[in-house]
């Protein structure tokens, strides 16, 4: 059963996400939706929540960790000449409603709120659709209309002065086990050659319990696309797409930023040509 404010997606009739609206969370993880768990079709974990090492990693979402100086991400924001520091500027995503809600997907209206005023609505689409016996896809868009009479601008550490780390926008936690997955696109392979990188797609392949999964996202459009991709393998299992990676991205008023990512789901350790081939079905189905 699901309440009225959850969603539980399905594919092939098996539960494969669950979409939690209303998460009672502290503030300082800047409390938003998020899927978790997602589970490949023969029922692997392959999502992460509010881990020891990362509280604020909330599964599948979308995070910011600067909206005009306003922290969407959740924990420390970084300060320029200062590192990591505990502020109280953070902020949250408030679910609307669901304007469309399926077995298979649903389509969403939120409000990102900082300091009681909202700064933008929000309206995410995300479907999920059977691929192969052992793969499907979620599809995620989130479309970010800034609401207030004045420009507004993302940022990221990177473009706060740390090098690297410029994460925000559509990101995956997924679970950390005793060995770290590996990160590879159709040409590169590791952390440092993969994290940073503009590539079609990117792939994290690991085990949870000696079940072997693989994720592979990619962008979906022009502009997401010309995103880097943010990954991590190391230090804990995430990737994601960076909205500021060289420079902040701005929003004038009543402009929207669109974004959409398309992420294989795949039980077994996949190589690059099966990669290419499942996301090519994925972004044209």
């Amino acid at each position: 059963m699901t309440s009225n404010d959850t969603a539980l997606l399905r594919v092939a009739g098996r539960p494969v996400g669950r979409y939690v609206t209303r998460p009672e969370l502290p503030a300082r993880l800047s409390p938003r939706p998020y899927l978790h768990p997602v589970t490949t079709l023969s029922g692997t974990a392959v999502t992460e929540l509010t881990p020891a090492d990362h509280p604020h990693h909330l599964g599948v979402g979308v995070a910011v960790p600067d909206v005009e100086g306003h922290n969407f991400w959740g924990g420390r924001t970084f300060v320029r000449d200062q590192g990591p520091t505990e502020l109280d500027n953070h902020g949250a995503q408030r679910h609307l409603a669901f304007q469309l809600r399926d077995p298979d997907g649903f389509v969403e209206e939120l409000r990102w709120m900082a300091a009681g005023a909202e700064l933008l609505r929000e309206r995410r689409t995300v479907s999920a659709s059977e691929l192969t016996d052992t793969a499907w896809a979620l599809d995620f868009t989130f479309a970010l209309t800034n609401t207030t009479s004045r420009s507004l601008s993302i940022g990221s550490p990177a473009t706060n002065g740390r090098p690297g780390a410029a994460y925000g926008g559509f990101f995956w936690r997924a679970r950390k086990e005793a060995s770290a997955p590996e990160a590879f696109t159709a040409e590169a392979e590791g952390e440092s050659d993969v994290h940073g990188t503009r590539a079609d797609w990117v792939a994290l392949s690991g085990a949870e319990s000696g079940r072997s999964w693989t994720l592979v996202l990619a962008g979906a459009t022009d502009a997401t696309r010309r995103d880097p991709w943010f990954v991590r393998t190391a230090e804990y299992p995430g990737v994601g797409s960076s909205l500021a990676h060289d420079e902040r991205l701005p929003i004038p008023p009543g402009d929207t930023v669109v974004r959409r990512i398309v992420t294989v789901v795949a039980d077994g350790r996949l190589t690059r040509d099966e990669a290419t081939a499942l996301v090519r079905k994925a972004v044209t189905q």
